[in-house]
């Protein structure tokens, strides 16, 4: 699933910085000079961590920052977000109230307060929300690219996995 993540995000960059669990490795990928595998500072902290772990590793100005369990990214919707970070810190999905915090672009300048919010004891990403100035990307903006919102649908269980399955099946039959 990792490789259909990245396989999705190499149009992106030059460089893709995957943040893992320390001693978890990915050899498949350590041949390739454009991945750099960066362990998680703080591993099982939550997303919070891992964004600050990937800001950190990173050169670029803005980073899409994206799960690895979400198999049906959509590059036209990714590439749009790109387009709209002029004056924004994140640019990040508003679906039904919810947002999608591992489905977003982040600028480098998120860092800092990313690194305050952990100091403080708090590993809630909405927190985030308050502190840097946020382009919400609405479900129908979304709806243009993705109307069945597969960009958002990850894989936690054995039925999601199934489910999964089924999707890229009937995808790529198209």
């Amino acid at each position: 699933m990792l490789q259909r993540v990245v396989t999705h995000l190499s149009s992106f960059s030059s460089e893709i910085i995957i943040v893992t669990a320390k001693g978890k490795s990915f050899p498949q990928f350590f041949r390739n000079p454009r991945f750099r595998i960066v362990a998680d500072a703080y591993p099982g902290r939550g997303a919070l961590v891992g964004l600050a772990t990937g800001l950190a590793a990173s050169r670029a100005r803005y980073n899409l920052a994206v799960a690895c369990d979400m198999p049906f990214l959509n590059q036209a919707l990714l590439r749009y977000m790109l387009g709209l970070t002029a004056g924004f810190d994140l640019v990040i999905p508003r679906l039904a109230e919810m947002v999608e915090p591992l489905h977003a672009v982040y600028a480098k300048s998120c860092l800092a307060p990313i690194e305050r919010l952990l100091e403080q004891g708090n590993m809630q990403v909405n927190a985030l929300l308050g502190l840097v100035k946020v382009r919400y990307v609405e479900a129908d903006e979304v709806d243009r690219f993705d109307p069945r919102h597969l960009s958002f649908f990850n894989v936690n269980t054995r039925a999601d996995l199934e489910r999964a399955q089924r999707l890229a099946k009937e995808i790529s039959n198209r």
